[in-house]
């Protein structure tokens, strides 16, 4: 299935029912009086986050949704049924925007959150309510109130532990499918992740932590180069990021310091507290250096990152033979469990 993580629609709730005007008439009954009932109250628009769900496609296709009016009131005191309220389900971690007005109306991060993004309108009064001593045969009655309606933009923001920032090509997709039963598409082209992936990775019994690949960045992203930006917002709702960098890349005139440095402005641009999360420099593709000058490179670039503003320490991996991951895990793993604590602990 295709990954949607934005949708716009449109939300309508019921109107109230209106009220009754009626008279009660029997035969033995003489000046029965008013008995006319209210309208019913309309149906109101409940989103709820649902942990099954893992993309906002439904919402690509059909567009508006309407909630039930209320019935109009009866006579012999009947009130209006009430309208039915309509459920939409959407993915865990959802961010629901009024569109007209940008006003943020419910982040549901957790499942069985929900909201009322709509409220039914309520219904009109019968001419029950309204007899008195001097007018005992009253005539009017009071129609019902229109429900709301809004132009919602739903966002969806994954739900992970851990995200993972790189150059296209750095080896992320490689890395996840390394450490998880994630199976994202590899290739030694750039930009073969075109969405975010999740994977679980499963140190030990009840220890595990949910890492999310999104498409990598290049300088110039907040500008729309590339794949621009889009898929970092899937990122925020994580407690640390692994910056992965390519320590042999292809290109002999690549500067992995300076692509370091660009994904790191592209970071700060994008979301300042994105930019100040806990951040891991993780050197990947060891495996591609010669074994005798791997030690000196390795030295090298964590001596030129450190020049560049970058704190150690750093991980030397690769993901393609797995050496040093499993290491890295564990250390994230404690991370995330003293985090958790609200421990203080140095990366």
């Amino acid at each position: 299935m295709k990954f949607f993580d934005e949708a716009r629609i449109s939300v309508s709730a019921g109107n109230g029912g209106n009220g009754a005007v009626s008279f009660r008439r029997e035969k033995y009954v003489p000046r029965g009086g008013p008995d006319g009932g209210d309208g019913g109250r309309g149906g109101s628009v409940i989103i709820l986050a649902d942990l099954n769900l893992n993309t906002l496609i439904d919402f690509r296709y059909t567009r508006i949704y309407r909630a039930e009016h209320g019935g109009n009131g009866r006579g012999a005191d009947c009130y209006g049924k009430g309208g039915s309220d309509l459920l939409l389900r959407v993915p865990v971690g959802t961010v629901i925007t009024d569109f007209s007005t940008g006003e943020s109306l419910a982040d549901l991060n957790e499942d069985g959150a929900s909201a009322i993004v709509a409220r039914g309108g309520n219904g009109g009064l019968g001419n029950i309510h309204f007899k008195s001593s001097v007018n005992r045969a009253p005539r009017q009655s009071t129609p019902g109130e229109p429900g709301e309606s809004r132009e919602l933009k739903f966002e969806l923001k994954v739900i992970a532990d851990v995200g993972l920032l790189g150059l296209p090509n750095a080896g992320k997709s490689t890395f996840i499918r390394a450490v998880s039963a994630a199976k994202p598409k590899v290739a030694d082209y750039p930009f073969t992740t075109l969405q975010p992936n999740l994977g679980v990775v499963r140190i030990g019994e009840n220890q595990s932590f949910v890492i999310a690949d999104v498409p990598g960045l290049i300088r110039g992203a907040s500008e729309g180069a590339g794949l621009g930006h889009r898929f970092l917002k899937h990122l925020q709702r994580t407690r640390v990021l692994l910056h992965l960098i390519d320590a042999a890349p292809l290109d002999p005139d690549s500067d992995p310091v300076y692509d370091a440095c660009s994904i790191v402005d592209e970071l700060k641009q994008y979301d300042e507290s994105l930019f100040l999360k806990p951040r891991w420099i993780v050197i990947n593709k060891i495996d591609l250096i010669p074994p005798e000058d791997r030690d000196s490179r390795i030295n090298f670039l964590s001596q030129a990152l450190i020049s560049a503003g970058f704190s150690a320490p750093f991980y030397a991996i690769s993901a393609a033979t797995g050496q040093g991951c499993v290491a890295l895990c564990q250390r994230v793993m404690q991370f995330l469990d003293k985090q958790s604590n609200d421990a203080p602990i140095d990366c």
